[in-house]
């Protein structure tokens, strides 16, 4: 089963908060300073990035970054631009929680990639949280497949919107607590 606790080392460098308390401690603040949340579809290949609205009720495709062992600082320098871009105060990216398995093969590639983002030193004030990412990439490519676009189209089409449906079921997540909380 994956603890948090297992991202102790990740703390360090960019800041991850469990996914209600990320959502609560955005609530805190004035309006203005809110930010939206950036979606992250860590492929092999690729990245797929959705952005939340300024409301952080909907989440909507980005763009989808080249991954290779070589580009991780390109990649921070990626995010860091979109972060003053987008006004973005927090990643959501998707992790692999199938059968609660910390080690499977998909999962140790996720907490690879945030090593390595968190590594680069440049994303240190970054708060970011997990949220589970079973089966998104392969709904969404059964989804595109009636589309018969070409197969790199497919492919980034796919982590791209593969990122809104993290992003999305996570912002669904948050707002119904909220909306649970506030009638309490």
């Amino acid at each position: 089963m994956v603890s948090w606790s297992d991202f102790d080392s990740i703390k360090k460098k960019m800041k991850f908060v469990k996914p209600l308390n990320l959502y609560q401690d955005l609530q805190k603040l004035r309006a203005v300073d809110r930010g939206r949340f950036l979606g992250l579809d860590v492929g092999d290949k690729y990245v797929g990035l959705a952005v939340s609205d300024f409301d952080n009720k909907v989440a909507s495709p980005l763009s989808v970054l080249v991954r290779k062992k070589n580009n991780i600082g390109l990649m921070a320098l990626d995010f860091e631009h979109l972060i003053s871009k987008l006004s973005l105060s927090a990643f959501v990216v998707g992790y692999p929680y199938i059968n609660m398995q910390k080690n499977s093969q998909n999962a140790i590639h996720v907490k690879g990639f945030v090593d390595d983002l968190c590594n680069t030193g440049k994303l240190e004030d970054v708060k970011y949280t997990l949220w589970n990412e079973c089966y998104t990439t392969k709904n969404v490519e059964l989804l595109l497949k009636p589309l018969n676009l070409h197969p790199v189209e497919a492919k980034t089409s796919s982590d791209k919107f593969a990122a809104v449906a993290i992003l999305q079921a996570y912002l669904d997540f948050v707002n119904r607590y909220a909306v649970t909380e506030q009638s309490q």
